[in-house]
């Protein structure tokens, strides 16, 4: 896909995953909207990364809000990008230490925020993309995140793995769902990439999760995660795929 001329919407793009995938769509000449949370530093992030990008406020599960980030995009030019990264984990033990059963609020939240942010942001961006007129036989192609803990959620990961577990299952329907709207859905499943939640661990458990990495034996960058996401948009027979991107790790139990 030509991105002159193009809107794409990155959420969670005040940093990681997101903010990495925002700067190289700006390099391909994308307008890009961060959406991220008021609390995030989105707006000095856009300052940075110059004129072609604009900070959007706006929680995912909100649909008045992320409505808004789309007409934002769309006063700048057609909305033909969607790669969403927002997202937030949360510990959480069927069973906790003490015996009590585990936090039915952390787990609603963390789901919601995650699964059912995902379905909000896409149905909406997905609505706008159909409006548009075809490009090469395509209106738009969105890229959503899981995690390898879909597959191979660790002890304490109910939550998120459950949440991440159903963007994969909704990745295939969904590229079927928007099929006769000429609109693509990938997903991209990160092992454990250095974003600023692992920047916060220790050193020694930073290079303990590196050591658990097959090939390439460390954490996995941001940068690799927006070249994927590029390629998606780029490679117009990718579609309904989640694609494992983890250097051939599989999570232990803990």
């Amino acid at each position: 896909m030509n991105l002159q001329g193009v809107s794409a919407v990155v959420t969670g793009g005040a940093s990681g995953l997101g903010r990495a995938t925002a700067e190289d769509l700006v390099r391909r000449g994308a307008h890009v909207v961060i959406v991220d949370l008021e609390t995030s530093n989105g707006a000095l992030v856009a300052k940075e990364l110059g004129e072609n990008v604009t900070f959007a406020p706006a929680d995912v599960r909100d649909p008045d809000a992320v409505g808004r980030a789309l007409d934002t995009a769309q006063a700048q030019a057609p909305l033909r990008v969607l790669v969403h990264c927002a997202g937030r984990g949360g510990a959480l033990r069927l069973v906790g230490r003490d015996g009590e059963p585990g936090s039915l609020d952390l787990y609603t939240e963390v789901v919601t925020i995650n699964l059912i942010g995902t379905f909000n942001v896409l149905r909406l961006a997905a609505a706008r993309m159909a409006a548009n007129e075809p490009i090469d036989g395509e209106r738009g192609v969105a890229v959503l995140t899981a995690s390898v803990a879909a597959f191979e959620g660790q002890i304490g990961q109910v939550p998120y793995a459950s949440a991440k577990a159903g963007i994969v299952g909704m990745t295939i329907v969904a590229a079927r769902d928007l099929a006769s709207k000429l609109i693509r859905v990938c997903t991209i499943a990160p092992g454990t990439f250095d974003t600023p939640i692992l920047a916060r661990l220790s050193e020694e458990v930073r290079s303990s999760l590196a050591a658990t990495v097959p090939h390439p034996s460390r954490l996995g960058h941001p940068e690799e995660f927006a070249r994927l996401a590029l390629s998606i948009v780029d490679n117009p027979m990718l579609n309904g795929e989640t694609i494992r991107l983890d250097g051939a790790i599989r999570m232990a139990p803990r």
